[in-house]
């Protein structure tokens, strides 16, 4: 099974770094039940033509990881794509079997800015910036939820946060931030932490203070899909 790391990419910093990248929209893209196509728009701000490719990968996960497959369930038309200075594109992506899902279904749609099609080849594919927009397949019925469990363990010297989703949709995290018993605040990240899907473990290392968990119990603030939410962090004894 061929596999890939996402290329993490916050999309809005790296408009704010390049001007004339790349603008795409929406950045998240959900289908729900019935719907067997939607469409991203790629706007070109800048004073030369964009030349890209466009990819659609399922979506899975490890504890450390995002894992990228390619697949043909999702297509991207074009897959690629010129957008002359101050123009756009529309790009479809359609099921290729409407039938519902009976679970949410993750997948990434890679956009990768890349020479004028019609340059000299070499060895592979030049990436100048790629993007990556998550896509989700809904099932029928009622939204389901995020349930997730948070945990602080230790991992030689440094921490890392452990989070489990064992609801039936996917998690976003953002502006997450640990709550010492002095109610003091650590900030963790600022904008998006990333993604826990339903039925899966992420963990990402964090910088924390070394004794901070030895004080008495630790809470965690986040934005979780967009909604503030504070929960009790665990913190497993050291053996």
């Amino acid at each position: 099974m061929r596999r890939l790391a996402t290329v993490a990419l916050a999309l809005g910093c790296a408009l704010a770094a390049r001007a004339s990248s790349l603008q795409i929209s929406p950045v998240l893209v959900e289908l729900m039940p019935g719907q067997g196509a939607s469409a991203m728009t790629l706007r070109n701000p800048g004073k030369e033509p964009i030349y890209g490719q466009v990819r659609v990968f399922r979506w899975d996960q490890s504890a450390d990881e995002d894992q990228l497959e390619p697949s043909d369930e999702l297509v991207a038309s074009p897959p690629l794509i010129r957008i002359e200075p101050q123009g756009e594109q529309l790009v479809r992506l359609v099921r290729r079997d409407a039938a519902a899902v009976t679970a949410e279904r993750n997948y990434r749609v890679l956009v990768d800015e890349v020479p004028s099609l019609d340059a000299a080849p070499g060895n592979g594919v030049n990436i100048r910036l790629r993007y990556s927009v998550p896509v989700f397949v809904e099932p029928p019925g009622p939204p389901g939820l995020p349930q997730l469990s948070w945990e602080l363990r230790r991992a030689g010297t440094q921490w890392q946060l452990r989070v489990s989703n064992t609801g039936h949709r996917r998690a976003q995290l953002a502006a997450v931030q640990v709550i010492g018993a002095d109610g003091v605040a650590h900030e963790i990240n600022r904008g998006l932490l990333g993604y826990v899907l339903a039925g899966r473990t992420r963990q990402w290392t964090i910088a924390l203070d070394e004794d901070i968990a030895a004080h008495g119990p630790l809470k965690l603030r986040a934005n979780l899909n967009a909604q503030p939410i504070e929960t009790v962090l665990s913190v497993p004894a050291r053996p």
